[in-house]
């Protein structure tokens, strides 16, 4: 079997369908077909029950595919090493960020990825931190920005800022005569979160316990993502918690609506770099670390210096 068999078992198992993982990999559906089943055939075992509507991994199939992620990612180390020792920051980047820091630290972010290693161009993917971890895992993602706490076998995780939270309230709303919020009262309002499954959500329920109760949550509305629930609360709906770099700068853009602090301790939350432990551009990474410090992120607390731009590698 070659290493290209192997990725057509990975798609097939990741999508169910041969036509799905054909096309993801950019082969004709028979070609894909007649490859699983060589496979199949040369290793005298059954890697996937196939029907009219559904295609199921096998038991011994998810013991395969498990392996033939561990070998694709081996596999690409031998690439990486090498383009690692000619020049870490030649060739694109492969960089993962969740859903709620993606559309407030990419556009301070890029240009000065630009300006400290223009030959590293930026592939991106928003996702959920789960689907970031396993990309990662897999070898398609080289880093990836998210939030802590996590634990991850093969993963090292660097802090790179502490992002306080904040309350967004229509600019009529009577907190507003207040300089600071307490975590409590937001059990008291009509409070919107993202939906479940996301961490943002999770900890902004850490911060007021209160609003876990069922009376409490029944008085909340969910938003697909964070830009959906600022539009809503400028249109008077109720309130609810952003990070910093999602608030600070909404007054000035919209007469609508209002951001006051919370009282302390200032809940917030820490975002780390994170990537495999024998990922080997160090270099890339300090530069993305770097470059993500210089950013001025509204109201973060960054952890470590800026590096001074003739100390970056280049």
């Amino acid at each position: 079997m070659t290493l290209t068999d192997l990725r057509y078992l990975i798609a097939l198992a990741h999508e169910r369908h041969f036509g799905r993982a054909a096309e993801k990999c950019h082969v004709s559906q028979p070609t894909l077909s007649v490859a699983v089943k060589k496979v199949e055939d040369e290793l005298g075992v059954q890697l996937f029950e196939r029907s009219a509507t559904e295609v199921k991994i096998t038991s011994t199939g998810q013991r395969i595919v498990a392996q033939a992620e561990k070998v694709l990612m081996e596999a690409a180390q031998i690439q990486e090493i090498a383009a690692a020792g000619k020049d870490p920051l030649s060739g694109p980047l492969r960089l993962g960020v969740i859903y709620t820091i993606a559309p407030y630290l990419l556009p301070r972010l890029i240009p000065r990825v630009h300006k400290l290693a223009p030959r590293m161009p930026l592939i991106i993917h928003e996702n959920y931190t789960t689907r970031l971890l396993e990309a990662l895992k897999r070898g398609e993602l080289d880093v990836i920005v998210l939030s802590l706490p996590f634990e991850e076998a093969g993963v090292v995780a660097q802090p790179v800022y502490d992002e306080p939270f904040r309350v967004l309230m229509p600019v009529s709303h009577p907190w507003t005569e207040a300089e600071h919020i307490d975590p409590d009262k937001l059990a008291d309002d009509q409070l919107l979160l993202l939906g479940a499954g996301n961490c943002f959500r999770d900890q902004v329920l850490e911060v007021c316990p209160h609003c876990r109760s069922v009376s409490g949550l029944q008085r909340t509305l969910e938003g697909s993502s964070l830009e959906t629930i600022r539009h809503m609360v400028a249109t008077g709906l109720g309130v609810t918690v952003l990070p910093s770099t999602a608030a600070d700068d909404l007054p000035a853009q919209n007469a609508l609506v209002a951001v006051r602090p919370f009282s302390e301790p200032e809940p917030s939350r820490r975002v780390a770099l994170a990537w495999r432990v024998t990922y080997p551009r160090s270099g890339a990474i300090d530069v993305l670390r770097t470059a993500i410090l210089e950013s001025d992120l509204p109201g973060v607390r960054p952890i470590g210096r800026v590096a001074p731009l003739e100390a970056v590698e280049t």
